[in-house]
């Protein structure tokens, strides 16, 4: 869990799975922002951390720069023997905009199933 944990909140690990973070501390209130996109258009992400326990849960508030729309990302970890289960759950897809597909709801499913699914599972397993 510890491993995972780290993976979550330290940002120069944060770096090689997730995204490019300035600073990051898993402290209640801290607010980060990141650069993302699909390559053709980038987003600036705004977040701010709303709930920490230490190698449990981490929840923070995700909207975008210039769009309207805020949403909740919690991920939750799970002792499970020799591994650790990872719960992400991001809430409030439906207040962002509605004209681009960029925040529809099969984006966001593609992109964390990457991000969870194949990106950090493949850094935790290095």
């Amino acid at each position: 869990m510890e491993k995972v944990w780290k993976a979550l909140t330290n940002r120069d690990q944060m770096k090689q799975w997730y995204f490019d973070i300035a600073e990051f501390k898993p402290v209640v209130g801290f607010e980060f922002s990141f650069e993302g996109g699909d390559g053709k258009k980038v987003f600036v992400h705004l977040c701010r951390i709303t709930e920490v326990e230490v190698y449990k849960k981490i929840a923070y508030t995700w909207k975008y720069e210039g769009y309207e729309g805020e949403s909740l990302v919690t991920i939750e970890l799970f002792p499970g023997g020799n591994t650790t289960r990872v719960k992400l759950t991001h809430k409030g897809l439906e207040t962002f905009p509605t004209a681009t597909s960029d925040f529809s709801k099969e984006n966001f499913v593609a992109g964390w199933t990457h991000i969870i699914g194949t990106s950090l599972k493949e850094f935790l397993g290095k």
